[in-house]
């Protein structure tokens, strides 16, 4: 039986009207009819009843309509599984991320492209920017997500939308409710800051803020994460300087409060080595593009 000989029927079976349905198979109504007299010869069974006026189709034909899509979504199906493996497409991509990017623009990449690429399971693990780098060199990850300006030159990268630091409080401080203050108002706080070895981009970047203030912080506790700096803020262990996205983690007990004067960034980006790119990484890059930098 011809695949295409069953295609024809459906949408016979579909339109009813020889004239519409050869239209819509970009063909004559010849060869249509001869497609339906040969599928009617070899199954033996009469599948429509025709006249001048009108098509419908008899009891087999509706039984078999239903038979007939079937097997062309299967068909459909299994080409498409064809060229996902035929073009690399299925698998796995273990992909790294700091804690704080879980409100930043990494959900929204990896929601899309699993829509797009449901063949391929995204591991997102989280971890150090430090770590995702040394990963990353050793291809033992296939990208990350790192809170940093710059990485090694053997490694690829995609900049991400920069977030603004902000003064991260106790709700019960003498500032809390302030809509911006100066840095310098905090020259005797204890600061809860990034461990270097960890994130040294986000050390320096928080370091410079304060240099450009003309301020030495008095460092209380170094972090691994910036979740974890923000919840010690709310238990009063110190104050802190952290990317406006962690206003997003609602955790309860701090508040977060603009920097007067120059706006200050924390950069972030999208990073991978081009040694280790097989196709299911340039399709995640691809879609990663398409948010973070639209046209």
């Amino acid at each position: 039986m011809k695949l295409h000989f069953l295609r024809y029927f459906v949408v016979l079976a579909e339109e009813l009207h020889f004239g519409r349905a050869a239209g819509k198979l970009a063909i004559t109504q010849p060869p249509l009819s001869s497609a339906i007299k040969s599928l009617e010869e070899e199954l033996e069974v009469k599948l429509l009843i025709r006249d001048s006026k009108h098509v419908e189709l008899t009891q087999a034909g509706a039984a078999f309509l239903e038979e007939a899509r079937q097997i062309l979504e299967q068909v459909a199906r299994a080409s498409n599984v064809a060229r996902i493996v035929g073009r690399g497409m299925r698998g796995r991509l273990d992909i790294g991320m700091t804690g704080s990017q879980v409100y930043r623009e990494v959900p929204a990449i990896v929601r899309q492209f699993n829509a797009e690429t449901p063949d391929v399971d995204v591991v997102l693990g989280e971890m150090s920017s430090a770590d995702q780098v040394n990963e990353l060199l050793r291809g033992q990850i296939h990208a990350g997500f790192v809170n940093a300006s710059a990485v090694p030159p053997q490694l690829a990268f995609l900049p991400m939308a920069e977030d603004e630091f902000l003064i991260c409080l106790p709700e019960d401080h003498v500032h809390a409710q302030c809509e911006a203050i100066e840095l310098t108002q905090l020259v005797d706080e204890r600061f809860v800051m990034f461990s270097r070895d960890v994130a040294p981009a986000n050390y320096d970047n928080v370091i410079a803020i304060f240099s450009r203030a003309g301020i030495h912080p008095r460092l209380a506790h170094a972090a691994r994460q910036w979740l974890t700096i923000v919840a010690m803020v709310a238990k009063g262990l110190g104050v802190s300087v952290v990317p406006r996205s962690l206003a997003q983690s609602r955790v309860h007990g701090v508040r977060f409060v603009k920097i007067k004067g120059e706006q200050v960034r924390a950069p972030a980006m999208l990073v991978w080595n081009p040694a280790y790119c097989p196709p299911t990484l340039r399709s995640f890059i691809e879609c990663a593009e398409r948010i973070l930098q639209p046209r």
